[in-house]
């Protein structure tokens, strides 16, 4: 209170304990302060003086509500120590007025005075009885009690307020009948209601003061403004701040913070070493919200919600899975015009497959191929749309069992290959145990393998929906958890030991004669089905909801692309550009020079 860097000071005291108080502003000649005096003290009237006012000035607080008294002037013209000689507030009146004691003793040690001393013009104040404020409350205090005693004068037996309905004698009054009279008083005084609440609080009636300059230089009270407490609540307080005069003659309000005011969306931080009105203000943190101002923490939002960009409102959180989107719309363009192609090409051959590069390269298996393709380039559309139980289930599952029966075709395709070229040597009769009956055996024996590891799957612990909410917080994604990795990698695992076996296989018999070896092309088509699916894994792995449905739903159609050019497009190239070339003796490479 007493620093130098102090703009504004509250003072909780009377005028005896604020004359020291105040020298010590005065001896350092401390100006420029807006004091907020408590009742006791904007009223004093000893502070008004010009000496006050370069220190007190713009001085503002709450005062007891002045009234008017119109006899009290002339009773206390009549006052005297000789008139009332035992009236020891006369005797203290004389004293404080004039400084000497009516009746001496060795206890005041004052000097004597007469007792007749006329009012000096300087003890004007003391006797200003236009607009008394302590004067007034205890002058409506009498009027209280009066009331009240009248009230229990006037009370009539039988209609009593007290037990039996009795009333108070009048030469006896106990004080606790005189107090239920007294609460229940209501009367007017001077255009002001006087009452008393359950509590026996009367209803608060204050000025609001402040201390400006007169016209001769001292201070002048100027009322400012009012609390009324009979006003509705929110309204009581009515203040005419185009009156108000601060401290330095400013008509704006003075500042007297250390720190502004922490603005919704931050939180207050203590500086350590510094008054706790010091302080900086700190932005919440992301999943924080402080909607108050000067907050002294931040809020968390729910689990469902996040914070605005200013931190002043908890948002639902944005819900994110691989929608029908620009991503999502060119995923499934890519899976529709696969199918496409791959129809295409199934029609092409169903039309030429009297011909001798269809009948040569069995038909049956490039139809099985080219079904079990469709199948695939279809499943990438299961990874489009929100996750349900019932698409979590199918994507993976529907996915491994259709590439794995590709695979299993290619792998009979690759067997018959290489046994057909081997059956050409003498005492080799492999081919007996390749026949069609086998070779459906090999592909529904291989599919079936990954159809019981999809089935242990989905008994066990099958994929279900699930929200994501830790990879970013501010947003839910959703995404299909595989339930058990172990049964996933299983799948996926099998899937690439057919696509290493038929690469094995098929990179075996690359060398063997014949103008169409369809080996090569399965060993590069296998090529290339490998390194997308090895690229396929730690992409996944690193891509988080709906970017590793991307992934996943990318590889399946790129390794699709690529069985499907790899193995039937050169063979649509000659059946519908080089249909010279589609005779046994060509492929056989026994074409006549």
């Amino acid at each position: 209170m007493r620093s130098s860097n102090a703009k504004v000071v509250v003072v909780f005291a009377d005028e005896g304990e604020m004359t020291p108080f105040l020298r010590d502003y005065m001896t350092q000649n401390i100006t420029g302060i807006q004091w907020v005096a408590s009742e006791a003290l904007v009223t004093a009237s000893v502070f008004s003086g010009r000496e006050y006012y370069p220190y007190l000035r713009g001085t503002i607080g709450f005062g007891i509500r002045k009234g008017h008294i119109s006899t009290l002037g002339d009773f206390l013209q009549t006052v005297s120590p000789q008139r009332y000689p035992d009236n020891v507030l006369v005797h203290e009146l004389w004293e404080s007025l004039y400084g000497c004691s009516p009746f001496p003793s060795s206890v005041t040690q004052m000097p004597p005075c007469s007792g007749q001393e006329s009012l000096l013009e300087q003890h004007s104040a003391y006797m200003n009885t236009s607009s008394p404020r302590v004067a007034y409350n205890v002058y409506k205090a009498v009027y209280a009690i009066a009331h009240s005693l009248h009230n229990l004068i006037l009370c009539q037996p039988g209609r009593g307020p007290f037990r039996n309905n009795s009333c108070a004698q009048s030469n006896n009054i106990h004080p606790w009948q005189l107090q239920h009279y007294l609460q229940e008083v209501n009367f007017q005084i001077g255009g002001e209601e006087v009452d008393f609440d359950a509590k026996g609080d009367s209803v608060p009636y204050y000025d609001i003061i402040n201390w400006q300059r007169g016209t001769e230089g001292n201070i002048e009270f100027v009322n400012v403004g009012l609390f009324d407490g009979t006003k509705a609540v929110g309204e009581e307080l009515l203040i005419q701040e185009d009156r108000i005069m601060w401290a330095g003659h400013q008509s704006e309000v003075p500042v007297s913070v250390c720190s502004a005011s922490c603005l919704p969306g931050s939180r207050k931080a203590v500086r350590r070493g510094e008054p706790i009105c010091c302080f900086d203000c700190v932005p919440c943190d992301s999943g924080k919200i402080s909607n108050q101002t000067n907050s002294v923490d931040c809020a968390i939002c729910p689990e469902d919600f996040w914070s605005n960009n200013d931190r002043t409102a908890c948002i639902s959180k944005k819900v994110e899975y691989l929608t029908f989107d620009s991503l999502g719309i060119a995923l499934t363009v890519m899976s529709v015009v696969g199918a496409c192609f791959t129809l295409a090409v199934c029609g092409v051959f169903f039309c030429h497959r009297h011909t001798a590069i269809v009948r040569v390269n069995n038909s049956e298996l490039s139809f099985f191929i080219l079904f079990a393709l469709t199948l695939c380039f279809l499943c990438s559309l299961l990874f489009i749309g929100k996750p349900t139980y019932w698409s979590c289930m199918l994507r993976h599952t529907a996915f491994s069992i259709t590439f794995s029966l590709c695979i299993s075709c290619i792998l009979g395709k690759t067997l018959v290959v290489l046994a057909a070229f081997t059956a050409t040597r003498p005492g080799h009769n492999i081919m007996k145990w390749l026949g069609p009956k086998q070779q459906r055996t090999i592909i529904s024996s291989c599919t079936l393998v990954q159809v019981v590891i999809c089935a242990a799957w989905l008994i066990d612990v099958p994929p279900f929906p699930s929200r994501n909410t830790q990879y970013e917080h501010s947003k839910i994604i959703l995404e299909c958890s595989v339930g058990s990795s172990l049964a996933f990698w299983c799948v996926l695992g099998y899937i690439g030991l057919q696509a290493c076996l038929c690469f094995v296989l098929a990179f075996l018999a690359r060398k063997l004669p014949g103008n169409f070896n369809e080996a090569k092309f399965i060993t590069f088509s296998m090529l290339i089905f490998c390194a997308v699916w090895l690229a396929f894994i730690p992409a996944y792995i690193s891509s988080p909801g709906n970017y590793a449905d991307a992934v996943e739903s990318f590889a399946i159609l790129a390794s699709s692309f690529g069985l499907l050019f790899c193995l039937f497009a050169p063979k649509s190239y000659i059946i519908l550009l080089k249909s010279e070339k589609n005779t046994k003796q060509h492929l056989m490479g026994k074409e006549k020079k």
